[in-house]
């Protein structure tokens, strides 16, 4: 069974900067898509950034411009850096991963990003 361990989140400044990883206990290098996505508090889960597997990335509007989705297939490790960070985006940060039918979520990282 593939799980994904999420890290890198925390408490910020509005302005700063946070890059969280996604390290999967199986190999990554044949996923096409592995995403990160955010839940905020009384908010549908929703989809920040997605990467396929030869690196193409598709960001949500609301982080295009501030936000890098990268991924390192020989790590197993998916990246999200996040720079200019606003306080909307606080959430709960979630890994995902489609593994052979099977979709995969992580536990969850918190982001605070405070005014």
């Amino acid at each position: 069974q593939v799980q994904l361990v999420e890290s890198g989140g925390g408490l910020v400044q509005a302005g700063g900067s946070l890059r969280l990883s996604c390290v999967a206990s199986r190999s990554i290098s044949r996923i096409n898509l592995m995403g990160w996505h955010r839940q905020a508090p009384g908010k549908r889960r929703e989809v920040v950034a997605i990467i396929t597997n030869d690196g193409r990335p598709n960001y949500a509007d609301s982080v295009k411009g501030r936000f890098t989705i990268s991924r390192d297939n020989a790590k197993n490790t998916v990246y999200l850096q996040m720079n200019s960070l606003k306080p909307e985006d606080t959430a709960v940060y979630y890994c995902n991963g489609n593994f052979w039918g099977n979709d995969v979520w992580g536990q969850g990282t918190q982001v605070t990003v405070s005014s």
